[in-house]
C-alpha cells in the first residue's frame, strides 16, 4: 500500500488533516478555493462513522479559525447510509448543522446509482432549513433530466459532473459524446433558472463553452464556479484563476484513500499502465 500511496498523492493531499490545510493554503494564495474531503466512504459500522463524523467536525473548525477558502463536500455512505437511513439522515443534519453555525458550504456528493434517489429526496428535504448545501449530480445518469427539472423550483446549487461510477447500461449512458451534449444541455438549462451551478469537469471544450456563454450573457460570477479535482489539469486551474473566473479545487484526504484512487486511475489510464509495469521491479 505504500507503494500505491507515492502514487495516490498526485489525486490526495495526504491522509492527515493536516495535509489537506497545507494543500488549501497553496492554492487559496493563488486565488483557487477548494472543498475539502474526508475519505470514509462506505463505513459499515457506527464507529467507523462516529469517527467519520468528528472528523468533519474538526474539519468545519480548522475551516473557520483558519480563514480557509474552502467548504467542505461528503459521502452519504461515510455518515452511515449502508446501515441505516435513518441514521445517516441524523448524522447529515447534525453535520450541516455545525456547517451552517461555522458558515461552511457542505456539498453532498453523488456514488453509484442505487443511492441517487435517497441523496435527492435528503438534499430536498434539508435545502429550505440549509442553504449552505450543494449536491453533485451526474450527466451519465438516464434520469438526470428530470432530477434537474424537478429541483429547479428550489433554487438548488448543483454541482454538475459527467459521472465517475461504473453502472449498469439501463442505468447510464455510455456514448461519451452524448454526456457531453447533456453536460452542455444541463449547463444551460441551469444559468436560466435561480440555480447556482459548479462546472465540474475537465473536458477543455465544456469549459471553453461555458466562459463563452457567461461572457455572452454576462453571467454573475455569484452564479457559478469551475471546479476541478487535485492533481489533474493544474494548468487550466492556474488559467482559470488567473483569468478572474471563480475555480474551486476538490482536495481528498484520508488513510481511506484507495476507492478514490481506483476512480481516478479509471480515469488516467497511463498512470494505472506505469504502475503496472513498475510493480514488480
Amino acid at each position: 500500500m505504500k507503494f500505491l500511496l507515492f502514487f495516490a498523492k498526485r489525486f490526495i493531499a495526504g491522509e492527515n488533516l493536516e495535509d489537506a490545510i497545507h494543500v488549501t493554503r497553496k492554492l487559496n494564495k493563488i486565488d483557487i478555493k477548494t472543498t475539502i474531503d474526508f475519505l470514509g466512504e462506505h463505513s459499515h459500522t457506527r464507529e467507523e462513522v462516529k469517527k467519520n463524523l468528528e472528523n468533519y467536525f474538526k474539519l468545519i473548525r480548522a475551516i473557520n479559525i483558519l480563514k480557509l477558502d474552502s467548504n467542505i463536500s461528503i459521502k452519504l455512505t461515510s455518515l452511515g447510509l449502508d446501515i441505516s437511513k435513518d441514521y445517516c439522515i441524523d448524522n447529515l443534519k447534525k453535520l450541516l448543522k455545525y456547517g451552517k453555525k461555522y458558515q461552511v458550504m457542505i456539498t453532498i456528493d453523488m456514488e453509484s446509482s442505487k443511492y441517487t434517489s435517497f441523496t435527492i429526496a435528503v438534499y430536498k428535504k434539508f435545502i429550505k432549513m440549509y442553504n449552505n448545501t450543494e449536491i453533485a449530480i451526474q450527466c451519465n445518469l438516464r434520469r438526470t433530466n428530470k432530477d434537474i427539472k424537478n429541483l429547479i423550483n428550489k433554487k438548488p446549487n448543483i454541482r454538475l459532473v459527467k459521472g465517475a461510477y461504473i453502472e449498469h447500461s439501463k442505468d447510464y449512458i455510455q456514448n461519451k459524446h452524448i454526456v457531453n451534449d447533456k453536460y452542455i444541455k444541463y449547463l444551460r438549462l441551469l444559468f436560466k433558472t435561480n440555480s447556482f451551478v459548479a462546472i465540474a469537469t475537465h473536458d477543455t471544450k465544456i469549459i471553453n463553452y461555458a466562459r463563452e456563454y457567461i461572457n455572452k450573457n454576462k453571467i454573475k460570477k455569484k452564479r457559478y464556479e469551475f471546479q476541478m479535482l487535485y492533481g489533474i489539469r493544474q494548468d487550466i486551474q492556474k488559467q482559470l484563476a488567473d483569468e478572474n473566473y471563480p475555480i474551486r479545487v476538490y482536495i481528498p484526504y484520508g488513510k481511506n484513500w484507495l476507492p478514490y484512487y481506483i476512480r481516478r486511475m479509471r480515469e488516467q489510464k497511463e498512470i494505472f499502465f506505469f504502475v503496472l509495469k513498475h510493480l514488480f521491479r
